[in-house]
This record gives structure tokens, C-alpha cells and sequence, in this order.
């Protein structure tokens, strides 16, 4: 995995190869590489390890031109980062594919290919797919679309792959399970990828398969297979994304732009990463299979908002995988003495990678013993990911307002997905796991059903506008959400703010509560409602005003003192942290738009803290 690229036209594909790739750098990548079917009527590729600049510069080196081709970004999942592991991968000259996702049944594919003759020259599992597509090809009379047609059906696993051959060189041919793909249309000529962004500078018009499709792209049109190999008619949609992503838009700002782009980043996050059933490891890196069985105790380190991710991830590594969870803010752990219990896996988390804090924890980790350090980021050439034997990317994309909204909700999306893969090493059943993928791959739908309620939020939020304090209250794995709510309004409102688990109300912050302090309160409808119901009884006994967000079942209603707002149905546990921190960005937001503060750039705070 993790970035595609490929185009027939009656120009040079190269330049639209190059620039595609460069629109999905974000998504994180450790090599690069274009293939094309020359003047000649013969494969011929470039590739490169490190950053797509490198591949341009191999490329000015030695030209390459060609009108069908295909390019790819791969972050390494089978194989070390290499130039021999990098896509496109090659089959005895008769083949070029470039691939995202991760076959699960390559070592079989493998051995039988080996028995036939084929030669591997690299770790990855895409070249078993090449191969097995050009066994296939010689079978089916240089028929690309038919043989592609007749190979994926003996993949398991999750893949998007775009092949193209000599031998059929008037089309290229893509197919997908699992990960996403897209058609462009163009004038003349037409396109694949792995995300309309790689796309945009060439077309606005997009077919996008669905599962199991299999799609023909030549220059005089496209055709779209089903699994069952029967023409299917996919929607042709216009894209509105502006070509430049790191633009405003029609947005007042970059933080509601943001928080309004979470349904995609989420998606993007979990793509690749999952099937229908089961997480896939590999998402994690080469070492992932042979270290994540091995775990028996889980290290989380981080700051600010991704240390209230690291919050919501002990529940998931807790109540799912049955193995201990400590977390810590960065400053603190590397100040003292940590313990480290044997076969610990030590996780940081950072948006850029580049946290001081969270950076010199990792080193300091290092060497204390732990058996593997992993990093949950958003940057991939960061100097966390660098130096982390494990790493899972977030797909947030570039994220410019200072107060943090899909970085944080792309982090839980990936914790998650860490969460279930140690619970499947620790005797978590494959049809439980299954329910809970399906639970989280609901998640981007659910944020956009969210995302409906900003203009009651909006109301909500002139009741905040000329309040100096507020309390924000939750329980289990909704009380980090309550902290992430409470940091949001005081980083751009300058409002104080605070959160609490509800039940430590008497325990001090019921003192401060009275009619000038609004509570908020996050109230799913889980086995703690109960008690949160009791101890937000004790806040309206001494004239605290309530705004509750809460489950459509959970017996809320509106009342002298108490607003509340019903979410979407159908929330499940897994899915609430992320559900239920929507709301609370979107109140933070139109609060400070009313207090007239720089959303954007709130004083004293930086995007990324590269200092102690």
C-alpha cells in the first residue's frame, strides 16, 4: 500500500503519473515508482526508495515516456523499504502491477508460482499477484481484463491492484476488495487511482467501484465488471474538492473545514486496514506478525490531545485484548524510573512526529528493555516514524488549524485497530472480531450523520459565548472525550475549562457549580448511564445548567435547566469516543467564533512542539 496512479491517453502519461503521486504523499509512503509501456512496445519502469522528489529526479536522469502506465507510493507492510520491494512489480517483462492492501494467502501463492518457475526478486506480497496474473494471461491468449478477472478470485485479503501488459496494450485494467478505487474521465483520455485527489489536476468525473468490481480503462472510454463479471453501471459524480487541499474553500476557517473533512480521513485511515472480518496486521509494518503475538502489556506515551487518544485506547487494549495499559503524558514518563514488564509493547502517539516530549520519550524507551516501540502518526517522514519498529499511519491529511480535530479522531480510528489485533492475539474470537470491524468501519457515516447537528451546536454555543468557566463530564471511555471537549473550548475560546469523571463530582469540582457555570455532559447509553444520570442530579440540585449529549434511548429530556441533544442512533461502544468528540469540536468552534477569537492560531500555541 498506498497511493495509485495510472492513466491511458494519446500524450505522455508520465507528468500525470509523477503529480498524482505527489497529491497523495500525505497518506505516507517509503518509495516510489512509475511503469510504462514504451514507443517500443516494451515495459520499462523507474523506482525509487524515499520521497517522490527521488523518483522524479531518476526519472530526469533517465527519461521515460510512454501513453499507458501506472504509479504507486508504497509504505511497506511484506518486505523492507527498498527499491527492489518498491511498486510497480514486474512478471517476466509480460506484467507490470502496482497493489494496495495486503494479500493474505501470498506464501501459498508463492510456493505453488515457485513450482512453476516463477523467480521472486523481492519480499512482497504484490509480486506473488503479478505473477499470478501473468500465469494467468498465458492461459487466456494475452487477454488482460479476463485474466485479472479469473486471478483476483484466488486472492484473500484486501487489495486494489492496476495491471498493464505489452501483450494487451491498448488498456490497463484495475479491481478492488477492500480498498478504494476510483475512475477519471477525461477528454480522450482516461485515469485510475487510489483517491480522487491524485486525479484532480486532470478530471472532476468519477466512477467509483465498488466491491469485487473489476475495471477496463482505455483511451476511448471505461467499462466496469462486477464480481460476478456482468457489465455494472456505477454513478458518474462530479467532484467538488478543490484541487488544492490545503485551501480554505468555502470555509471561515481551516478548524471547521477540518472537523467537517472527518468522515473521509477516517475512512482513508481504515482502508487497507481492514476486510470484512478481521484487522490486517501487516498494516503495521514487516515486524508486525512476527512482535504483536508476543505482547503481553501495552506502554502508551504522549501529550496534549493525542494523550486523550492514548486515554480511549487503554479501554479498547483493556476491556478488548485483556492485557494491562498504563499511559502518560511524554514530560513526565522521562523523568523517572519506568518499570518495563516483560514483552511490553511501547506506543507513541503525535500528529507531526516531531513532538519534543514524545520523540525523546521514544529514545529514552529504547533502551529500557521494551520488546517493540510503535508510532501512531500522522507524518510520515517524521523522525517518530522513523525511528519506531512498528508504525500505523493516520490518513488525516495536512491539518493546519492549531487546535487538533481529524488528527485526534484519525488516531482512534488506527488505536482501535490496534486495540483488536492484540485482542485477536489474546483469544479474541474471529466472529467478535468480525462485529466489531463492522462496527468501525460504520464510523464515517455516523461522523457525517453527527456533523448534521452543528446548527443546534450552533445555538448551544451562545449560552457559552460570555461564560468565563465550564465543566465537562463524562464516564469510562467518554470521560477522555470529556478532557478532549474541554481542552478544544480553552485552547480557541480562552474559556477555563475542565473535566471530570462525573462520579468525582463531590469529590471538589460540585463547589464550583452554579448558574454561571454551563456543564456539559456526554452521556451514551452504556452500563455507567445510570450512575452518570445520579451524579448529573447532584449538578441541577445546586442550579448548574445541563447540556447533555446523549443516546436517542438513554431517557434524556429537555427540561428547565437541561438542554440535550439526541445523537445517532445505533452508536455502539467502540464507536463513541469518535461519535461523541464531534459535537464537542463543533461547540468549541462556534463559541469562539462568537468570542471573535483567531480560530485558527490561538495565542501562545503552536501546531507542532519541537521544544521542551
Amino acid at each position: 500500500m498506498c497511493g495509485i496512479v495510472g492513466a491511458v491517453a494519446p500524450r505522455d502519461v508520465t507528468p500525470i503519473l509523477v503529480e498524482g503521486l505527489r497529491r497523495l504523499e500525505y497518506r505516507g509512503y517509503d518509495s516510489a515508482g512509475v511503469a510504462l509501456i514504451t514507443a517500443d512496445g516494451v515495459l520499462d519502469r523507474r523506482r525509487a526508495q524515499g520521497k517522490v522528489q527521488q523518483l522524479a529526479d531518476n526519472i530526469a536522469a533517465q527519461p521515460i515516456s510512454g501513453h499507458r502506465g501506472i504509479s504507486h507510493t508504497r509504505w511497506a507492510t511484506h518486505g523492507v523499504p527498498s527499491e527492489r520491494n518498491a511498486h510497480p512489480h514486474f512478471s517476466e517483462g509480460q506484467v507490470a502491477l502496482v497493489h494496495n492492501g495486503i494479500i493474505e494467502n501470498h506464501d501459498e501463492l508463492r510456493a505453488e508460482l515457485r513450482g512453476k518457475g516463477y523467480l521472486f526478486s523481492s519480499e512482497t506480497d504484490t509480486e506473488v499477484v503479478a505473477h499470478l496474473i501473468n500465469d494467468t494471461l498465458k492461459l487466456n491468449g494475452g487477454d488482460l481484463l479476463a485474466s485479472v478477472q479469473t486471478a483476483v478470485k484466488r486472492l484473500h485479503g484486501a487489495y486494489a491492484i492496476v495491471v498493464v501488459s505489452p501483450l494487451d496494450p491498448d488498456r490497463i485494467v484495475a479491481a478492488r476488495a477492500g480498498c478504494p478505487v476510483v475512475v477519471g474521465h477525461g477528454d480522450g483520455e482516461n485515469y485510475v487511482a487510489s483517491d480522487v485527489q491524485a486525479l484532480l489536476p486532470v478530471t472532476r468525473r468519477f466512477q467509483f467501484l465498488e466491491e469485487g468490481d473489476v475495471a477496463e480503462i482505455r483511451e476511448s472510454g471505461i467499462r466496469i465488471f462486477d464480481a460476478k463479471g456482468a457489465v455494472a453501471e456505477r454513478p458518474l459524480r462530479e467532484s467538488s474538492l478543490s484541487a488544492e487541499s490545503v485551501e480554505r474553500g468555502d470555509y471561515a476557517h481551516y478548524m471547521l473545514k477540518e472537523i467537517f473533512e472527518q468522515p473521509r480521513a477516517i475512512a482513508d485511515t481504515l482502508a487497507e486496514r481492514i476486510t470484512g472480518k478481521r484487522v490486517l496486521e501487516a498494516a503495521l509494518g514487516p515486524k508486525a506478525e512476527l512482535l504483536l503475538p508476543r505482547v503481553k502489556s501495552v506502554h502508551i506515551v504522549a501529550c496534549g490531545t493525542s494523550y486523550h487518544a492514548g486515554l480511549i485506547a487503554r479501554y479498547y487494549i483493556e476491556q478488548g485484548a485483556k492485557l494491562p495499559c498504563t499511559v502518560e503524558v511524554a514530560s513526565e514518563y522521562r523523568y523517572r524510573d519506568p518499570v518495563v514488564p516483560p514483552n511490553t509493547l511501547f506506543v507513541a502517539i503525535s500528529q507531526s512526529g516531531e513532538t519534543a516530549d514524545t520523540l525523546a520519550a521514544l529514545r529514552e524507551a529504547r533502551k529500557l528493555g521494551y520488546l517493540a516501540t510503535c508510532a501512531i502518526c500522522n507524518v510520515p517522514e517524521s523522525s517518530l516514524v522513523r525511528e519506531a519498529d512498528l508504525t500505523l499511519m493516520t490518513r488525516a491529511g495536512p491539518e493546519i488549524g492549531v487546535a487538533s480535530t481529524k488528527a485526534f479522531t484519525t488516531q482512534l480510528a488506527a488505536l482501535s485497530l490496534l486495540g483488536l489485533v492484540l485482542a485477536r492475539h489474546n483469544g479474541m474470537d474471529a466472529s467478535t472480531e468480525a462485529l466489531f470491524v463492522r462496527q468501525i468501519a460504520h464510523v464515517p457515516e455516523l461522523v457525517e450523520r453527527t456533523l448534521k447537528l452543528e446548527p443546534q451546536i450552533k445555538q448551544w454555543a451562545q449560552q457559552f459565548a460570555d461564560k468565563r468557566h465550564a465543566l465537562f463530564l463524562g464516564r469510562g471511555p467518554t470521560y477522555p472525550v470529556a478532557l478532549e471537549g474541554a481542552l478544544k473550548l480553552k485552547e480557541i475560546s480562552y474559556i477555563h475549562a475542565e473535566a471530570y469523571p462525573a462520579g468525582e463530582l463531590k469529590h471538589g469540582p460540585l463547589a464550583l457549580v452554579d448558574a454561571d457555570m454551563p456543564v456539559v455532559a456526554v452521556a451514551p447509553n452504556n452500563a455507567l448511564l445510570e450512575k452518570l444520570k445520579s451524579n448529573l442530579q447532584e449538578v441541577r440540585a445546586r442550579g448548574g445548567k445541563l447540556f447533555v449529549f446523549a443516546d436517542p434511548d438513554t431517557g434524556f429530556q429537555a427540561e428547565d435547566g437541561v438542554e440535550v441533544l439526541l445523537m445517532p442512533e445505533h452508536i455502539e461502544a467502540i464507536q463513541s469516543p469518535l461519535i461523541y468528540t464531534i459535537p464537542l469540536q463543533l461547540l468549541a468552534y462556534h463559541v469562539a467564533v462568537l468570542r471573535g477569537t483567531d480560530v485558527d492560531q490561538p495565542r501562545n500555541l503552536a501546531k507542532s512542539v519541537t521544544v521542551e
